[in-house]
């Protein structure tokens, strides 16, 4: 279980945007964090992952006291961040990117089984660069991929639909959701998205710098109000803010 005490962070300038922040992440679930933007939601993710330090606050995983190991030493205890935008490496193929987030060499078995769950064939990826030649859906699968082989115990993913086209985030969900189903460890995706959040087991909501609210999925969305994914506009301003 993940759980952040009273976390507060503010910009080098002084602009506060966590203020006394506390959650919860239980084990084995799929929480989904939304709120309008500029509420704090990426911040606390990448204060979670460790790329960014918080000013004050503490953070434990497992009932470990993670508060002050960097984004290093919190990958190797088990915690994954996943970009809006995935990292690309040329002249690094698929297999050995996945093959260093698994941290051992992968027979094509064991790379067709990683690659098939994220709706990649692996005979026609294993051998490419992950570089510009990848469509934004291709990169954001291929970075699901090297989570699933790093078997976490937590994963982070911050708008994991951005820059995506519509046929690629329709096979997004897919993936999620097949996730879902065989989750081992947690999983935090920071969405506005109403289909990522109604694959949920929990929604929190984040606005102010502050948890507004936490709840199961079914019950969180009756309190959003939205036609076509959530944004600043889809909250009952009366009930969370």
């Amino acid at each position: 279980m993940l759980r952040l005490e009273n976390i507060s962070w503010s910009t080098p300038d002084g602009v506060g945007v966590l203020k006394d922040l506390s959650l919860e992440v239980p084990d084995g679930k799929l929480i989904v964090i939304t709120g309008p933007n500029g509420g704090g939601k990426t911040t606390l993710a990448k204060i979670i992952a460790g790329l960014y330090q918080q000013d004050s606050g503490k953070i434990f995983l497992n009932d470990q006291d993670i508060t002050n190991l960097n984004v290093t030493d919190r990958a190797r205890l088990g915690i994954s961040f996943a970009f809006q935008q995935p990292v690309r490496f040329k002249g690094i193929s698929v297999r050995k990117l996945i093959e260093l987030a698994a941290g051992h060499p992968m027979p094509m078995d064991q790379l067709c089984d990683i690659l098939s769950k994220v709706g990649l064939c692996a005979e026609e990826y294993i051998n490419r660069e992950v570089n510009a030649t990848l469509s934004g859906g291709e990169i954001k699968r291929i970075e699901i991929a090297t989570v699933l082989a790093r078997h976490s115990v937590l994963t982070v993913f911050d708008e994991p639909e951005a820059g995506i086209d519509l046929w690629s985030f329709a096979n997004l969900i897919k993936t999620f959701e097949e996730i879902r189903k065989n989750l081992n460890g947690s999983i935090v995706i920071i969405s506005h998205q109403e289909r990522i959040l109604r694959i949920a087991d929990e929604i929190l909501i984040v606005a102010d710098g502050t948890v507004k609210a936490q709840g199961a999925s079914d019950d969180m969305m009756s309190k959003l109000e939205c036609s076509s994914g959530v944004t600043a506009k889809c909250f009952k301003q009366e009930e969370l803010f």
